[in-house]
């Protein structure tokens, strides 16, 4: 990888990193189901030129953004919502692990050792932080990112087999499948909607468009073009830079705190991960 290219992958996992703290300050004023309704309504308002049908692949199409947008982030808005963002960051990376797991299953992908102890260890990982006392306080929260890992990994899978539609073009369609839907759960579960709207100031707000544009524009838009020049094993081990930049950002800014039964589990769930990245032949990106 050239020096720039590398320089702009490091550029996409600090934007992904940084994403998850714009995201706790807004979600300290918006539901969580709000927060996602306001941020796929601007993904909609800028990527509604690329919807296009796409014949005799709408079926996976709607799949896709079922995972990738109302299900799989409305989970997990929950889980950031309850809990503490960094340890967010380690276990949203239990997708790695569960989309194998799903490819093995309904793909037939051929698995050895070596991936069967990363995944091994990235469970493990989680197992150890999640029985940290202080995470107790919030084992909901945690257990909401968990089922979003394991929503978007049935999402990768769907993507594995589709071709020939664009990125933007898919993240139109994920938006479009998530604003309304997001839209009638606030309004079924939340209260207060207008108010909360109109009282927020520029950070809150902040947050909605850093999330909705840097993150999912910018960020997956330039995996997307990394992924088209290098393989993938030297893209995807690389992506573990963001939730190291999320922890950094989470302990310097919102002033969280790193046991060390988490920085242990950290550890052993991200070595899990990267033996995973670095052995999976092919990956789809649908992180945050």
């Amino acid at each position: 990888m050239t020096p720039l290219h590398l320089g702009f992958m490091v550029l996409i996992n600090l934007i992904w990193g940084f994403a998850l703290i714009a995201a706790k300050v807004s979600l300290e004023h918006f539901p969580p189901l709000l927060f996602a309704a306001l941020r796929f309504t601007l993904i909609v308002l800028v990527l509604f030129p690329f919807l296009k049908i796409h014949k005799g692949r709408m079926k996976e199409v709607t799949i896709i953004a079922l995972c990738a947008g109302p299900v799989g982030f409305g989970f997990f808005f929950l889980g950031l919502a309850l809990s503490n963002a960094s340890v967010v960051a380690v276990t949203s990376q239990l997708g790695v692990p569960f989309a194998t797991i799903m490819s093995i299953i309904f793909l037939k992908e051929e698995v050895h050792w070596r991936r069967w102890l990363g995944i091994s260890l990235s469970f493990l990982g989680v197992m150890v932080i999640s029985f940290d006392p202080a995470v107790f306080t919030y084992i909901d929260g945690l257990l909401f990112v968990v089922a979003s890992a394991l929503v978007g990994s049935v999402g990768t899978i769907y993507q594995r087999q589709l071709k020939n539609v664009g990125v933007f073009e898919l993240q139109a369609w994920v938006a479009v499948a998530a604003a309304p839907l997001m839209l009638a759960a606030s309004l079924a579960f939340e209260s207060n909607m207008v108010e909360l709207v109109m009282t927020a100031n520029m950070l809150e707000w902040a947050g909605v468009f850093y999330v909705a544009f840097a993150s999912s524009l910018v960020g997956h838009a330039g995996i997307y073009y990394l992924l088209q020049r290098y393989e993938v094993t030297q893209t995807a081990p690389l992506t573990l830079l963001s939730p190291i930049f999320t922890v950094f950002f989470a302990v310097m800014l919102l002033g969280e705190v790193l046991t060390t039964r988490m920085m242990i589990g950290a550890g052993i769930a991200l070595t899990g991960v990267l033996i995973v990245s670095i052995r999976q032949k092919r990956i789809v990106d649908t992180g945050f």
